[in-house]
């Protein structure tokens, strides 16, 4: 059975189109989900795509929390479905304590807009479960807010669980131990920072002049946890 992902669509939000688009390169249906829908129109997994949600006027993703459908997206999670934030995601997903920690200004106050180099660190996540533990992925970053945080208590935590997905090897934003994605409790949340959305097929040139389509590694690894659950 082909997998459904919900991408919701916030005011301020730029990169659902690229989210419903790469989950159909996963080979899954991409289900459009507006932020004051009340349910998740019955999908298997939800992504929470980059942007500026409510411009992010107050705090990054501080006003996205209370739109009806996270309200949805929380329940959902707790009941173990997948939920992925990228970016944006990722911030709102903090906000809404579905992840430990904050987003906080990159540690140079500039924005930053450029590919970087990820290190898968475990493979034990429906996020990551068609990688190689060490595994190189690159993709683009975008944001001026990426620069992850956390008490040392909650970082051992996290590593201590193997909860850190993904580290920079050369880390843009400063983010406490090279931290570029982080997962919950039951593992079935993703926050990360880096766009795989927007590293889904060679023909997207990068800063160097190539493609990437690494982050199609993920997303099928989403949709394959999906399909699995049909099974």
């Amino acid at each position: 059975m082909t997998a459904r992902i919900g991408v919701i669509t916030f005011p301020g939000t730029l990169d659902d189109v690229d989210a419903a688009r790469a989950v159909k390169y996963a080979d899954a249906v991409a289900v459009p989900l507006w932020h004051a829908d009340a349910d998740l129109r019955g999908v298997d997994a939800v992504v929470v795509p980059g942007g500026f949600s409510y411009g992010d006027y107050l705090r990054c993703g501080a006003i996205a929390r209370f739109s009806p459908v996270m309200t949805a997206v929380k329940k959902f999670a707790n009941d173990g479905g997948l939920v992925m934030g990228v970016c944006n995601g990722f911030q709102i997903l903090c906000e809404s304590g579905l992840l430990p920690g904050a987003l906080l200004r990159n540690r140079g106050l500039k924005f930053v807009c450029r590919d970087v180099t990820l290190e898968v660190q475990t493979t034990n996540s429906p996020f990551t479960q068609n990688a190689s533990k060490g595994q190189p992925l690159r993709m683009p970053v975008a944001h001026g807010e990426g620069c992850y945080f956390a008490d040392d208590a909650t970082l051992d935590q996290l590593e201590a669980e193997d909860r850190v997905l993904f580290r920079y090897k050369d880390n843009p934003n400063g983010s406490l131990r090279d931290i570029a994605g982080v997962l919950n409790e039951g593992r079935n949340v993703l926050g990360m920072m880096p766009h795989p959305e927007r590293a889904v097929e060679p023909l997207l040139l990068s800063s160097d002049g190539t493609g990437s389509s690494d982050g199609l590694v993920i997303l099928q690894s989403v949709s394959a946890a999906c399909a699995a659950i049909h099974a």
